[in-house]
C-alpha cells in the first residue's frame, strides 16, 4: 500500500502565482477530466504559455474568457454545412474525440492575457505578468543619524 501523494493536480490549474491555500482550494474542487490535454509552460521570468491540444476543432468552435481571475476555455465542435449537407459517414474506428471540453485555469492578480492563435491542432494562449510600480516592492532608505519625523 503506497501512501504517496502527487502534487501534479495542484499545479495544473494555476499559472503565475504559488498561493499553496487557492491551489488546495482548486485542486480539491476540480477533478481532471485529462481531455483535452494541455501544456503550461514558463517562457521567461514574467511569460507564461497555455498549450491546449485542440485537434479537429476550428476558430470559430472554440471559446476563451476570462472573468473574476478565472481563464475559461471551451470547445464545441459544430456541425459545418459541408458536413451535414451530403455527408454519410460511417465511422470504423473514431480515435479522435471531438467531444465538448471545458477547462478553467485560476490566474494571478496581474496575469493578463496577451493573446491566443490557433495553429496545427493546438490552441496557444499567451500570457504575461505586469505587475503596476504601485505594487512592486520599494526600497525604503534608512537615515543614519536623524530621526523620522512622527507626524500628528
Amino acid at each position: 500500500m503506497s501512501n504517496a501523494f502527487s502534487m501534479a493536480p495542484l499545479f495544473r490549474n494555476s499559472v503565475g502565482f504559488d498561493r499553496f491555500s487557492d491551489l488546495f482550494e482548486t485542486a480539491l474542487r476540480n477533478e481532471p477530466t485529462g481531455y483535452p490535454p494541455y501544456n503550461v509552460e514558463k517562457h521567461g521570468e514574467d511569460s507564461y504559455r497555455i498549450v491546449i491540444a485542440a485537434a479537429g476543432f476550428r476558430q470559430e468552435d472554440l471559446d476563451l474568457q476570462v472573468e473574476k481571475g478565472v481563464l475559461t476555455v471551451s470547445g464545441s465542435k459544430r456541425e459545418s454545412s459541408t458536413e451535414s449537407a451530403g455527408s454519410n459517414v460511417t465511422y470504423l474506428h473514431q480515435g479522435i474525440a471531438q467531444r465538448a471540453f471545458k477547462l478553467s485555469f485560476r490566474l494571478d492578480d496581474h496575469i493578463e492575457i496577451k493573446g491566443a492563435g490557433l495553429s496545427n491542432g493546438l490552441l496557444s494562449i499567451d500570457l504575461q505578468r505586469v505587475v503596476p510600480e504601485e505594487a512592486k516592492a520599494k526600497r525604503i532608505p534608512i537615515n543614519g543619524d536623524s530621526q523620522p519625523a512622527l507626524q500628528n
